[in-house]
């Protein structure tokens, strides 16, 4: 009978699928990819195993989950001399590296995320099994590999739409009302840093058959929270930028939202007239726009388990501006994470 884990073991090239590990400030998701049921993490820690590459993927600025140089099955058994050997995407030993936190157990934690830290992580087990009757010791050795990836929140912004009846299109004041509009939207959500953008309006002749023909307002804007002051906002708070601005703009579109559920109460009965402008009830729609920073991007088929965040662009891919793709360079000349281009 042997000890020290003297079960079979799968070769470290045998990587029959991927298993996905997603993590953020106090929480670890994985999600196996194929039909396999994978156990893969504890607290704040994440398994190998011989057979997936797992998928990992670490928030901006925040520490990588410890990953774990053995699959959750070899660490419930007794390992004799176990040595690890741990790899970082620019093929040197990460032992004794500033950025890392490796234990005397194999478990390492990559700090400060950067994108240009993404990459493949590899790590490499040996230990001995001894043989309970001869003493007779056979070296093991597992290979396990983690894809670890930076990613940021999509910046939100949230396009409007909105209708009006009016007495007829070729109306001064119709175009009046809409800079009108513009700017009591913008001075109800100034002060969230957030504004008023890609204002548009265009009247259309409607026949209905109860009423005839009516005219309608059709207007459209895009509620952004990159007014002016925003940057210094980022500048007190550099890690979590687009957390303050996301939660500011969905504010800034709640307070939106209620004003147009309140403003024919305002027109009608506060002001005690009907006036020529007026809003049709129930036209109010809103639909978040997402966008990500240069570097970053969403790719629902890569990064499916995901699918919500901007996640670095890979190698050979690059992002210019607050697109949410990255797209693919014509010669691959882009051989880092992250590029913002080609060259």
């Amino acid at each position: 009978m042997a000890g020290g884990g003297g079960r079979p073991r799968c070769p470290p090239s045998a990587l029959l699928g991927v298993a996905v590990v997603v993590v953020a400030a106090g929480w670890v998701r994985a999600e196996p990819k194929g039909e396999q049921s994978i156990d893969l993490i504890g607290k704040n820690e994440v398994y190998g195993d011989t057979r997936h590459e797992v998928n990992v993927y670490v928030k901006v600025f925040t520490n990588s989950p410890f990953l774990v140089c053995m699959d959750l099955a070899l660490s419930q058994e007794r390992i004799i001399d176990p040595k690890y050997l741990w790899i970082g995407p620019d093929g040197r030993d990460l032992e004794g590296q500033s950025y890392v936190n490796l234990t005397e157990t194999g478990k390492l934690m990559v700090m400060g995320f950067r994108e240009s830290m993404s990459g493949a992580y590899t790590c490499t087990l040996s230990h001995k099994i001894i043989e309970a009757m001869t003493q007779e010791e056979t070296e093991m050795v597992e290979a396990y590999k983690f894809m670890v990836y930076a990613y940021r929140e999509a910046d939100h912004a949230y396009q409007v739409s909105v209708r009006f009846s009016t007495t007829r299109c070729k109306l001064k004041t119709n175009g009046l009302f809409v800079e009108k509009l513009n700017k009591i939207l913008n001075s109800t959500i100034s002060y969230l840093t957030c504004h008023i953008t890609q204002s548009s309006s265009k009247c259309h002749s409607i026949k209905t058959p109860k009423n005839g023909l009516q005219y309608e307002l059709f207007v459209n804007f895009l509620v952004s929270p990159l007014a002016s002051g925003w940057e210094e906002v980022c500048h007190k708070l550099p890690y979590d930028c687009e957390d303050v601005t996301n939660r500011r703009v969905r504010q800034a579109a709640e307070r939106i939202g209620k004003f147009f559920h309140q403003l024919r109460q305002i027109l009608e009965y506060e002001l005690h007239v009907v006036p020529a402008v007026q809003y049709v009830d129930n036209s109010f729609s809103m639909t978040p726009i997402d966008s990500c920073q240069p570097g970053f991007g969403k790719n629902h088929h890569t990064h499916q388990n995901c699918a919500s965040c901007c996640v670095v662009c890979d190698p050979g891919t690059y992002s210019p501006n607050n697109e949410v793709t990255c797209q693919t360079c014509a010669r691959p000349q882009a051989r880092m994470y992250g590029a913002k281009s080609c060259s």
